[in-house]
């Protein structure tokens, strides 16, 4: 669980322009006062349910016209159920693209958790990283369409600032992603007063970040804080004195696999 955060904060265009809801684009002007986007809390229903609480909006604007489709396909003619399997694949994948398995994180405070499901894309060392004063590693993972999407935190401790930068929207693949793509910034200090940051970088489908943390909340390692929405990159940036313990190429688990040891 998150302490302390508040209602949950969708990136969105700049005043004006076209924001993605789901696979549409509507005018933000009329997004934000939505009655649909209330901010999920502990006791909150879709909580019990294994799904994306952030999802929920996207299901219904997605999946209803999807199910109503495979419902009249179905009824009309023996053609017609045959075409119905094709939309009632698409909401088996929005399904399983919104699915959220139930997870026991490590509880060891040494361990840095990855904040996301997917595949090392990258391990990089940094001369200096400006939030961690000194050397750092940032380590990549590209998380695909059939990937959990939801972050978590790699490690407990205290959100120190977020920033919201927005950018394009390149495949999360190329290495130039991680510096012109829209992302989502979050520095947090642990208990022990190292530092380290994530960042959730948006994708070439991925056009929606969500993050509920605010400067000041509090976060145990393993807890889920946000989503990207359709395919993404999400990285985390450590000291260099930091054990990493993946390599590129490997497979990980958000709030489970060990990405480095300190």
């Amino acid at each position: 669980m998150v302490a302390g955060s508040s209602p949950v904060r969708v990136a969105l265009s700049a005043p004006g322009e076209n924001i993605p809801l789901g696979f549409f684009y509507a005018p933000r002007e009329a997004i934000e006062f939505l009655p649909l986007m209330p901010s999920p809390t502990a006791s909150d229903w879709r909580d019990k349910i294994p799904l994306a609480k952030w999802g929920f909006y996207d299901l219904i604007v997605i999946g209803g016209p999807l199910l109503l489709a495979t419902l009249a396909l179905a009824s009309c003619c023996s053609l017609g159920r045959w075409l119905a399997l094709l939309p009632a694949a698409a909401i088996f994948q929005l399904l399983w693209f919104f699915r959220d398995p139930p997870r026991t994180p490590p509880s060891d405070p040494q361990l840095y958790l990855s904040p996301a499901d997917g595949t090392i894309a990258e391990i990089t060392p940094l001369d200096h990283y400006e939030f961690i004063n000194g050397p750092a590693v940032r380590i990549g993972i590209f998380l695909s369409i059939f990937n959990v999407h939801i972050n978590r935190a790699p490690r407990s401790g205290t959100v120190v600032d977020t920033n919201y930068q927005p950018g394009q929207y390149l495949n999360a693949l190329n290495p130039e992603s991680t510096l012109k793509n829209e992302n989502m910034w979050i520095g947090v200090e642990d208990l022990t007063g190292q530092r380290y940051a994530v960042r959730q970088i948006s994708g070439l489908i991925a056009r929606r970040i969500v993050c509920e943390l605010t400067p000041g909340a509090s976060v145990q390692g393993g807890a889920k804080f946000g989503m990207i929405k359709f395919g993404s990159r999400t990285e985390l940036i450590v000291p260099a004195a930091a054990t990493v313990a993946v390599r590129v190429g490997d497979k990980v688990q958000g709030g489970l696999s060990v990405l480095a040891r300190l």
